[in-house]
C-alpha cells in the first residue's frame, strides 16, 4: 500500500459502500451483512489466537483467518462485474477442517449429551467463534436465495462452526476445564 493511503474515503458518508467491482450498495445490503459478520468472526478468531494456546492451534487459526478474508472478498464481489482474479475457497480447505477435527476427536471423550459453553475463557472464545460462524452461515444461505453464492462458501462455514465446537472441547481438555453437561428439566 502507498504511504499516502488513507483508511477514510468519505464515500460512505451517505450510507452506501462499494462492492468489489465498484457497484455501490446500501450498507445494510445482504452482501454487506454477510461479510461484516465474517469480519466480526475474523476479529474473534484473532482474539482466540491471542490466548495462551498450543502452537498448532494458533497456526490453524491463522490459516482460518486467511480463509475468512478470502470468503469476505468473495461475498464483497459483485458477480455482475465479472472480475476473475479473486482468491477462492476449495474442497481442500473444507477437508483440512475435517482432518483437524478428526485428530482432535481422537483424544476427546465421546460426546453423549449437549454441553454448556464455557468452563474457561479460552473455551468460551471458541464457542463465541462457533456461534458467529453459524450466524454468518445463516446470512450466507439467505443471500444464496437472492443471488449467486458458491456452494463451497456455505460448506466451509458449516464445517468451520463444527471445527470451533471441537476446538472448544479440545481446549477444555487442555485447560482441565469441566465440560458441564446440559440436563434439561423435564
Amino acid at each position: 500500500m502507498s504511504k499516502n493511503w488513507k483508511i477514510y474515503t468519505k464515500t460512505g458518508d451517505k450510507g452506501t459502500t462499494a462492492l468489489i467491482g465498484g457497484t455501490r450498495v446500501p450498507k445494510y445490503h445482504p452482501r454487506i451483512e454477510v461479510y461484516g459478520t465474517v469480519d466480526e468472526l475474523n476479529a474473534f478468531v484473532g482474539l482466540l489466537r491471542d490466548q495462551n494456546i498450543d502452537q498448532h492451534s494458533k497456526k490453524m487459526l491463522i490459516e482460518i483467518e486467511d480463509r475468512l478474508f478470502t470468503l469476505e472478498s468473495l461475498v464483497a464481489y459483485d458477480p455482475e462485474t465479472k472480475i476473475t482474479n479473486l482468491p477462492v475457497l476449495t474442497d481442500a480447505d473444507v477437508e483440512l477442517l475435517e482432518k483437524e477435527m478428526d485428530v482432535m476427536n481422537e483424544s476427546l471423550p465421546p460426546l453423549t449429551s449437549f454441553i454448556l459453553p464455557g468452563g474457561h475463557p479460552v473455551v468460551s472464545y471458541a464457542h463465541i467463534c462457533r456461534t458467529i460462524t453459524r450466524r454468518a452461515e445463516r446470512l450466507l444461505i439467505k443471500l444464496s436465495h437472492e443471488e449467486t453464492v458458491e456452494e463451497i462458501n456455505i460448506r466451509y462455514l458449516n464445517r468451520l462452526s463444527d471445527y470451533f465446537f471441537v476446538l472448544g472441547r479440545k481446549l477444555a481438555k487442555d485447560f482441565n476445564a469441566d465440560e458441564i453437561v446440559w440436563k434439561p428439566r423435564l
